[in-house]
């Protein structure tokens, strides 16, 4: 076990089954509620609720799951204590989910929709945290990619076994049901790995050195740069709008062009996380000034053209969701990160918020407009990443 360990015997390969464990982890975790998330807005529907209440509940989720991650971060850091979080987090996360098989009433499966993204919000920080330590001797970019893509490899089946269920007309609370095996399974990997590693910065030698007490500038100033390109990055229900409305796709097509981009997401993981291990902060930059191709290609170009875009799309994910988390490992201190973490995703998930919103005014205003604001907000990103490779360098050799 970890925990009987000297700091400097621990290999490298054990830090990468650590990775690999939460990996397994995150794929059955996203395969249960993204799988249920595919299908809660008509799911709220066939319940009674209307498209005012689907719309409020799934932002008001939202909104739960990621402005309060600044706040269970905050927590993390100062009780010390991860592997409660992280496994509270997913045991809120996770079980509402089955649960939704029982309800009758779109009032209570609202609540519980919510439940699920409050559980996101209650472990994803500590879970960042932790993972941290382990990348400090996996490579920061490639542990954090690794996460990544099999996270996204969960997105992906998820739902898929809930489009098969209701294919063979097995119903919502079937679907639901069926999705309580990879939450249990989820669950049964995360005890073992709490039990096998039970002090994750025993990974990290200087995890115990401690930092001051504020974040670093560079943190900051970092964040302005992911807020500008999230505030850039349409989300996909907007996409999905678009594709329908323009006839750009037939139905059937806009779940495919969706997992497309997942599988793109998974892979750009893999890639950028061993070129940030490499070059460091310029690979942000780089797949901004990729993603930021995307609005043209998917909101005025025919089926091939917003392909390409989805693609694109598919690579400004992937970056988002794996380097930009070993970006900021590099930046803070160990006894802080919790907080880093939590502050990093409220910022990335209120600016994407806002910057959709204004995507989709914009898009009933001037289709041109809306595209300029997407591909400006993107760009503008990009110098701020570079500016911030020079005071990283600064701020790690204090």
């Amino acid at each position: 076990m970890m925990g009987s360990q000297n700091r400097g015997s621990i290999s490298r390969e054990t830090a990468l089954k650590f990775v690999i464990l939460l990996g397994v982890v995150s794929l059955f975790a996203d395969a249960t509620y993204e799988g249920a998330r595919s299908v809660a807005g008509p799911y709220l529907a066939f319940l009674g609720a209307g498209a005012a209440i689907v719309g409020i509940v799934s932002g008001f989720g939202e909104l739960v799951g990621y402005g309060l991650r600044s706040l269970f971060g905050y927590i993390s850091d100062k009780t010390g204590k991860y592997w409660t979080m992280t496994i509270l987090g997913y045991a809120l996360n996770l079980l509402a989910v089955p649960l939704l098989a029982l309800v009758g009433h779109w009032e209570i499966a609202s609540f519980l929709m919510v439940v699920e993204r409050l559980g996101k919000a209650v472990r994803t920080p500590a879970r960042d945290a932790m993972l941290s330590h382990a990348t400090a001797q996996t490579g920061r970019g490639w542990g954090f990619g690794l996460h990544e893509a099999m996270d996204q490899i969960g997105a992906m089946l998820g739902p898929c076994i809930v489009a098969a269920v209701l294919y063979f007309r097995g119903g919502y609370q079937s679907a639901f049901g069926l999705l309580l095996i990879p939450a249990l399974l989820a669950l049964g990997v995360l005890a073992a790995a709490r039990l096998q590693y039970p002090r994750p910065s025993d990974f990290e030698a200087d995890a115990e050195k401690k930092g001051n007490k504020g974040l670093p500038r560079v943190f900051w100033i970092y964040l302005v740069a992911v807020a500008l390109l999230a505030a850039g990055f349409a989300d996909f229900p907007l996409i999905a709008y678009h594709f329908n409305k323009a006839s750009v796709l037939a139905d059937e097509w806009v779940p495919i062009f969706y997992a497309i981009a997942m599988g793109v997401d998974a892979l750009t993981a893999l890639i950028f996380g061993r070129l940030f291990d490499r070059k460091g902060i310029p690979v942000m930059a780089f797949a901004a000034l990729a993603s930021s191709l995307f609005a043209p290609f998917v909101f005025l170009g025919g089926f091939y053209f917003a392909l390409l875009g989805m693609v694109l799309w598919g690579i400004g994910m992937g970056a988002q969701e794996s380097i930009m988390r070993a970006a900021i490992a590099e930046m803070v201190p160990s006894n802080r990160r919790g907080s880093a973490y939590g502050l990093f995703n409220t910022g990335f998930g209120v600016f994407w918020f806002l910057g959709s919103a204004l995507m989709g005014i914009l898009y009933d205003v001037s289709l041109p407009s809306m595209i300029a604001f997407s591909v400006a907000a993107q760009l503008a990103s990009v110098p701020v990443f570079l500016y911030i490779k020079r005071l990283a360098s600064a701020n790690m050799k204090k």
